[in-house]
Order: C-alpha cells, then sequence, then structure tokens
C-alpha cells in the first residue's frame, strides 16, 4: 500500500462525494442558467436592434417628409413672392397712370384758366379800343347811346 495507492483512492472517493452531492449536476445546471441567461440576453439585444432599426426608418421617413414639406413651402413662398411682386409692380403702375392723368387734368385746367384769362383780356381791350374808337368818331348825347348799346352788346356777344 504505497502513496499512490492512497492518493488514488481519495481521488476516487472525492469523486464520489462530488457526485454524491451532485456536484456535476450543479455545475450543469449553474451552466445551463448562464447559457439561457446570455440566450436571453442575445434575444433582448436583437429586439433593442429591431427596434431601433424601426425607429431609425421612422425618423429618416419623417426627415425625408419634413424636407419634401420645407421645398413645397419654399416653392409656395417663391410663387406668393412673384404674385406679389406683380401685384406691386401693377399698383406702381395704376399710381403712375393715376399720377399722369392728374397732371394731364391739372395742365387742362390751367390751359382753360389761361385761354379764359387770355379771352377776358381781350375782351377788355376790344371794349376800351371800341370806346376809344366811338368817343372819337361821336359825340354828343348820340356818342353816348352809341357806347352805351355797343358796349352792352359787345359784352353779351363775347362771352
Amino acid at each position: 500500500m504505497d502513496a499512490t495507492f492512497w492518493v488514488g483512492a481519495a481521488f476516487l472517493l472525492f469523486i464520489a462525494i462530488l457526485f454524491y452531492f451532485k456536484v456535476p449536476a450543479m455545475l450543469t445546471g449553474a451552466l445551463d442558467d448562464r447559457s439561457a441567461k446570455i440566450a436571453e440576453d442575445l434575444e433582448q439585444a436583437r429586439q433593442l436592434r429591431e427596434e431601433a432599426q424601426a425607429l431609425l426608418a421612422t425618423y429618416e421617413r419623417k426627415q425625408r417628409d419634413a424636407l419634401s414639406e420645407a421645398e413645397e413651402i419654399i416653392a409656395h413662398a417663391k410663387e406668393e413672392a412673384q404674385r406679389e411682386a406683380e401685384i406691386a409692380a401693377k399698383k406702381v403702375d395704376e399710381a403712375i397712370a393715376r399720377r399722369q392723368q392728374s397732371a394731364l387734368d391739372k395742365i387742362a385746367m390751367a390751359e382753360a384758366q389761361a385761354e379764359k384769362e387770355v379771352r377776358d383780356a381781350a375782351i377788355e381791350i376790344a371794349i376800351t379800343a371800341a370806346t376809344a374808337v366811338v368817343a372819337q368818331q361821336a359825340k354828343g348825347d348820340r356818342a353816348d347811346d352809341l357806347i352805351a348799346t355797343a358796349t352792352a352788346d359787345l359784352g353779351r356777344h363775347l362771352n
């Protein structure tokens, strides 16, 4: 009975005690639990990855929609600005036409006023000249009657 025998017997006894207390089953159970936990973590990570990809796709679609909407808004704003510019140009043209017509009206009124003043001045000169001519050619009561009648007739005929 040498030491090798006793080491072998102790080893076999140790292995028997391990099997008696079901240590290999406990180790296998612990490893199975750990394996199940790792598998569960992997499944959860896969689900999170799928959710993240779906969320990313949703945000990318929203971003494309927002860019599309922004482009539409810009196009609409450009069209609106163009319309407003055309309206403003029309209003400016109308204002210029109104002012031009107003100026023409003022010129016509000034011409009419000047024409009336010239006519009135001509009438005054004609009356004065006629009075002077009649006064030089006619004398006495007859001259006074003639001057009065001519003056009244001249004013009535010229107006």
